[in-house]
């Protein structure tokens, strides 16, 4: 019996010293846990295409960051437009997406609703401060109630042009006014004198704009169908698009092909007058060009119907992030604070928030203030935003690619193209009913 008590009061004794053990260092060890869980390292990773100076002062502003919170390891992934898309794929395909993505609008609604793209909205009002955004702002990145993307400005298509080569045609100035036609006789201009017109329009982004100016849309509103009926429009077009390839307006796709960057850009070797291209792209094309370039809306008639503000891009939390909430600082960083957006300065969109607009503006160039400048010129001369592109909308976007590329080489009549096009994106989209 003794012995049977001296075992029961020496098993009473650890158990309280472990349940004081645990009792009194419980607070300590949670303390403990916060205070771990603060120092310990995060690593984020963050992808995003675009030129040079936009790899550049990414990396700048990533040390920024990391300078201020540093627990925060940043590792970089960027590349060209193409090249960046065919390395996204399969990394959403692996559940390997990078914890920040840049998100362009063809791509939104495909990985949202796939369910690839984290819902930010726990996020918006607390990591990430949304209280200096307008809602539509805040809600172009939403599918349905869920807030997958947020945008990093807003942009506006033009055309980006060099004012003196354009005088050595015997063209003083392109008017706000100007229309298809003038576009048309300075091209001709433009060639008589050994020079392009432009390096052609992306397909979808200018087809787009045109179907606009007819009412129309590339996409309809559900997103089960193309957004016109009439394929009269989409030869219209094109053979007006290819037609500059073939009369010699614009470069050839082998001579694009052997481009390899802005560096070499016609615009940039003075063998182009403009490029058709967003606004934020014009602030890096002056910028290599190192001399003064000018920006004028697209050409019309109705331009203001074509025309629309558009989410530049967005940022996107990748659903696979085991770090989601440090993913939402790093955004907010980007998009609200003030010294990383004197880094930016509005490549990335003209920025939402009327606090960093202000700041920024003592602190633009000449070019950056005509960006600014555009921007509040299109806002008065454009119409509403059509929405988030739907799901497969990256695939029709490639199939109008590819047909365009044939068309210039003058591979495939436009005639065909247009049944093409109708016929393979419809069996795209109609997977959305």
């Amino acid at each position: 019996m003794k012995k049977f008590l001296v075992l029961f009061v020496s098993l009473l004794l650890v158990v309280s010293l472990a349940a004081c053990s645990s009792g009194s260092s419980g607070d300590g060890e949670k303390s403990g846990d916060k205070e771990k869980s603060k120092d310990d390292k995060v690593t984020l990773r963050i992808a995003w295409w675009g030129s040079q100076p936009r790899h550049d002062y990414t990396l700048e502003i990533i040390k920024m960051y990391e300078e201020q919170n540093p627990n925060v390891k940043i590792e970089a992934e960027y590349a060209a437009w193409d090249d960046y898309w065919k390395k996204l794929a399969p990394q959403a395909a692996a559940n390997e997406l990078p914890d920040i993505i840049q998100m362009d609008l063809s791509y939104l609604s495909q990985y949202g609703q796939n369910g690839q793209l984290a819902d930010m909205g726990p996020f918006a009002g607390k990591e990430i401060d949304t209280s200096d955004l307008s809602d539509n702002y805040v809600d172009a990145g939403k599918l349905g109630d869920k807030l997958v993307g947020l945008s990093s400005g807003v942009n506006a298509v033009g055309f980006h042009f060099d004012p003196a080569l354009l005088k050595t045609i015997g063209v003083d100035s392109i008017p706000e006014d100007w229309t298809w036609d003038d576009y048309k006789e300075i091209a001709q201009k433009a060639k008589d004198a050994g020079v392009y017109m432009d390096t052609g329009m992306k397909a979808d982004v200018f087809f787009n704009y045109y179907l606009r100016t007819q009412g129309k849309s590339l996409f309809g509103k559900d997103g089960t169908g193309l957004g016109y009926d009439d394929d009269q429009l989409f030869i219209d077009f094109f053979e007006m698009h290819s037609g500059m390839v073939k009369n010699g307006s614009t470069p050839t796709p082998d001579y694009l092909a052997q481009l390899k960057g802005i560096e070499d850009d016609p615009v940039v070797t003075e063998d182009a007058i403009g490029i058709f291209q967003w606004s934020n792209q014009f602030v890096g094309l002056q910028q290599v060009a190192n001399r003064p370039l000018e920006m004028v809306g697209m050409p019309g008639p109705d331009a203001d119907k074509g025309l629309y503000l558009k989410p530049s891009m967005f940022w996107s939390i990748a659903n696979n992030s085991k770090h989601q909430e440090e993913a939402g600082k790093f955004i907010d960083f980007m998009i609200n604070d003030i010294e990383a957006n004197k880094l930016n300065l509005g490549d990335r969109g003209v920025p939402g928030s009327p606090k960093v607009q202000e700041a920024l503006k003592p602190e633009l160039s000449e070019a950056q203030v005509q960006v600014f400048d555009y921007i509040e010129w299109a806002d008065g001369n454009s119409s509403s935003f059509d929405g988030p592109d739907p799901v497969g909308a990256g695939e029709v976007i490639e199939t109008l690619d590819a047909l365009s590329e044939q068309m210039n080489y003058g591979q495939l009549k436009v005639e065909d193209a247009a049944k093409q096009f109708r016929q393979q994106a419809e069996s795209v989209l109609s997977q959305n009913k």
